[in-house]
């Protein structure tokens, strides 16, 4: 059974106070999702040098205003899309993570020239050791370390 609580928080001071419920009951007692992915954070050790090589990578304007309570936020030219938060980190980027980015171009060629300027802009190629037999991806990582893959969407699977 949907309910709602007639309840709210206050103000620092107060812990509860009856209010007025936040939401009717038909709009908390729906039967489909309502949330969306706002942003993805990175960790990194470096801020400002993780927001100038993902600015230039993405060609991304940067958020300094407390955009979704973050310090830094990466945001497409056009203000839609995936937007990235960068959030200050001391520990290390794993080997093999669980969650990354996945940057996608057309073909072959793309991927190919975007991987050598982003490693001119500070990533490096990694010896990754799980590539398939014929891998449509290449691993690189990020000035502080953070694996990301450039994906060939061309990429003929046979």
């Amino acid at each position: 059974m949907c309910q709602l609580s007639p309840y709210r928080r206050r103000a620092p001071g107060f812990l509860w106070a009856p209010a007025a419920p936040l939401r009717t009951r038909s709009d908390a007692c729906q039967n489909r999702p309502v949330l969306t992915i706002g942003v993805v954070a990175l960790g990194v050790s470096d801020v400002p040098r993780a927001t100038e090589f993902w600015r230039a990578a993405l060609g991304y304007e940067v958020r300094t205003d407390g955009w979704g309570g973050w310090a830094t936020v990466l945001t497409p030219a056009d203000g839609s899309g995936t937007k990235i938060a960068l959030q200050s980190s001391e520990t290390p980027p794993p080997d093999h993570p669980r969650v990354h980015l996945d940057l996608h171009v057309a073909d072959a060629a793309e991927q190919e020239a975007e991987a050598a300027r982003l490693v001119a802009l500070g990533a490096v190629r990694v010896d990754w050791d799980s590539y398939p037999d014929d891998p449509d991806f290449v691993v690189l990582a990020d000035p502080d370390g953070n694996r990301f893959c450039i994906v060939d969407l061309g990429h003929d699977y046979g």
